[in-house]
């Protein structure tokens, strides 16, 4: 397949209309490689783990959902140096999916709602809302690393709201209360956000939200899936 070919397939999977405005030029082809694609490999981030993984792997495309090169460049060296010499040497191809891919048909938030069992699910502006009869314990236990902050009361739900990634937003909590959710779970709570919250926020690491969807992208589309989970350990 050329580079071409793989872009327009990757639009039908995510396309870049659906992203946020501040993902303009984060997303699509970061880094240009060689021109046909045959060896895909895929994963949550672009870490120098994952992309030497890919290297050893001999992918031509390497596809992620956070883009590396976040802030605009202007010095390169350190990190985004091993990064980038290492994607470059290969002639390897960048390709990032971010917040086209959380809102997706089958994409971020469908495969989280699916992995919770969720059903009667509605739509949010990012985001689903679902019925469940889960409690936090039965949560955590089918996320993977396992493991969620719980603030507030909670005890039997039966309509969350899911939102990949950092999703804490004060609106998007209205939100979901209006599709009558009775918890909120996401990434990356803010001490004010939670205090204010009118329903019980459950909290996840954005690893464990947002990797099921880029796994699940990976063997519908028959590439090879790097895992790269963060170190993270809970301390009593």
């Amino acid at each position: 397949m050329y580079i071409k070919d793989f872009i327009a397939a990757m639009e039908e999977v995510a396309p870049s209309s659906l992203a946020e405005e501040y993902d303009e030029s984060r997303i699509g082809l970061i880094v240009e490689g060689r021109d046909e694609i045959e060896e895909v490999c895929c994963a949550l981030d672009a870490t120098e783990k994952v992309v030497n993984a890919a290297v050893r792997t001999g992918a031509d495309m390497l596809v992620v959902h956070h883009t590396p090169l976040w802030r605009p460049v202007t010095s390169i060296r350190g990190a985004t140096s091993r990064l980038l010499s290492a994607l470059l040497s290969a002639g390897m191809n960048l390709y990032v999916i971010h917040t086209n891919f959380d809102r997706a048909e089958g994409g971020v938030n469908d495969v989280l709602a699916s992995r919770l069992g969720l059903s009667g699910t509605e739509r949010m502006t990012t985001g689903i809302v679902g019925n469940c009869s889960l409690d936090p314990g039965g949560i955590a236990r089918l996320l993977p690393g396992g493991g969620i902050r719980v603030y507030g009361e909670v005890g039997l739900i039966r309509r969350l709201a899911v939102v990949g990634g950092a999703g804490f937003d004060p609106d998007l909590i209205q939100e979901a209360v209006d599709l009558g959710a009775e918890a909120f779970l996401s990434a990356e709570l803010k001490h004010s956000v939670a205090r204010a919250s009118p329903i019980p926020c459950l909290e996840a690491t954005h690893y464990a939200l947002e990797a099921p969807a880029m796994e699940a992208l990976a063997s519908h589309m028959g590439w090879h899936y790097i895992p790269d989970p963060p170190d993270v350990a809970i301390v009593p």
